[in-house]
C-alpha cells in the first residue's frame, strides 16, 4: 500500500485508562518468592486514547489522549492524522461505534476530498439523514479519504484472515 501512496490505518478507542498511583512500595522479594505488589491505590481520574495503527509501517501514528471520546474528538483526531499526509489516500478500518459515522466526519471528508455536493440535514434528508447514508458515503471507493466498517470489537486481523 505504501508504494501505491495509500495509508491503511486500523484505528480504535480506549476509554476509561486510570491514572493509578499505588500508596505503598511493593515489598521486596525473598529468595523463593515473587514480589509482593500493594493493592491500594489513589485514583487520579480517567483519560480516552484514540490510536491508529499504520497497518504498513507497523507502527503507532498520531494518537489522541483526552478526557472524551466524542463525535467531535474523533472527528478532531481523524483531521490530525490526514494532515500527515493531505494529498494522499486513507483507509481507516473501524468498528460501527456511532462516532466513526458521524456528520462532523461526513463534512471533513467531503471538505478533504474537495466534495461540493449538498449533504442534505443530519436526520431529515440527504447524505447527512442517518447513520447508515453517511457510512454509505464515508465508505464509498472513489473518495480519497474512506472508512472500511467492521463489526463491534472484532480485530480488523480477524477479518482479513477470512478473506484468504
Amino acid at each position: 500500500m505504501l508504494e501505491q501512496g495509500i495509508h491503511l490505518i486500523s484505528t480504535d478507542e480506549m476509554t476509561g485508562i486510570q491514572a493509578l498511583e499505588r500508596l505503598f512500595p511493593n515489598k521486596r522479594i525473598k529468595p523463593k518468592q515473587v514480589e509482593k505488589i500493594e493493592f491500594e491505590y489513589e485514583r487520579h481520574g480517567t483519560l480516552s486514547l484514540i490510536a491508529n495503527w499504520d497497518v504498513a509501517r507497523g507502527k503507532v501514528v498520531s494518537p489522541s489522549i483526552g478526557p472524551t471520546r466524542t463525535e467531535q474528538d474523533f472527528s478532531e483526531h481523524i483531521q490530525r492524522t490526514i494532515k500527515i499526509d493531505e494529498k494522499a489516500e486513507w483507509i481507516f478500518i473501524v468498528d460501527k461505534l456511532n462516532t466513526h459515522k458521524s456528520e462532523s466526519l461526513v463534512k471533513l471528508v467531503a471538505e478533504s476530498c474537495g466534495i461540493t455536493i449538498d449533504l442534505g440535514r443530519k436526520g431529515k434528508e440527504g447524505i447527512l439523514q442517518s447513520m447508515d447514508s453517511r457510512a454509505d458515503f464515508l465508505s464509498d471507493e472513489s473518495h480519497r479519504i474512506r472508512f472500511v466498517y467492521i463489526p463491534k470489537h472484532t480485530s480488523w486481523l480477524n477479518q482479513i484472515e477470512c478473506w484468504f
